[in-house]
């Protein structure tokens, strides 16, 4: 369904970078950036933004490695997980909200724009509902720094999905902290699911928590 198309991260340096695009199915409800997770622009976060698309949202994936590793896209391997956790360190913090807030710029001319991510793009969703101005809504899955973010106050309407069997993030923990200084953000734990439940891949995916927190986020997303 989709293309990949070219952004420019003009607030930086002008780095112009591919980002996989899809235009809605029949009207269009608004626009979402799909923040990617340690991966890359895999199939799976292709399919994402699909999915977006079909339900009626222009959706946009920006590559955020690309000024490390041109066309980075990684297995879900312990070499992959390597490869995708070195490119996150390297990626400074500014930049990559400078390279999502170009993505907003792209899509704001037609209509509002949201935010959705997972793992590495989880972290990130919460830091652009932080720290990004002409976000009207954001959806958090799995973000590792979210928790040592909690006190950064969304300046949209934002939720955050976490999964109960999740090794390496402690969401009891996380949702405590989210509450203690954003008692209105809804933190929602799905108890049989671990880390990457929203991805397809069948040793993480789990079906059910993926599906209503995906209905969760549509609702978010049209009341904005």
């Amino acid at each position: 369904m989709g293309e990949m198309i070219t952004i420019k991260s003009v607030a930086r340096d002008g780095f112009e970078f591919p980002a996989y695009h899809a235009a809605p199915s029949g009207a269009r409800k608004g626009g979402v950036i799909v923040i990617q997770e340690i991966f890359g622009i895999d199939e799976h976060v292709r399919r994402d933004v699909d999915r977006w698309a079909s339900l009626g949202f222009e959706a946009v994936a920006p590559s955020l490695y690309e000024r490390l590793e041109p066309g980075f896209v990684a297995h879900h391997d312990e070499a992959g997980i390597r490869a995708g956790i070195a490119h996150a360190m390297a990626s400074p913090r500014d930049q990559v909200l400078a390279d999502l807030a170009a993505c907003r710029d792209y899509l704001a001319p037609r209509g509002k724009v949201m935010v959705v991510g997972y793992c590495y793009g989880g972290s990130y969703t919460w830091l652009a509902a932080g720290e990004l101005g002409g976000i009207a809504a954001a959806s958090s899955y799995y973000g590792s720094m979210v928790q040592a973010n909690a006190a950064l106050a969304p300046r949209c309407p934002t939720i955050v999905h976490l999964g109960r069997l999740d090794a390496g993030i402690p969401a009891d923990d996380v949702k405590a902290a989210v509450e203690a200084t954003n008692p209105t953000v809804p933190v929602y734990i799905y108890d049989d699911a671990g880390h990457g439940f929203n991805n397809e891949d069948p040793a993480r995916h789990a079906a059910g928590a993926a599906e209503l927190a995906r209905q969760r986020t549509l609702e978010l997303f049209e009341k904005a």
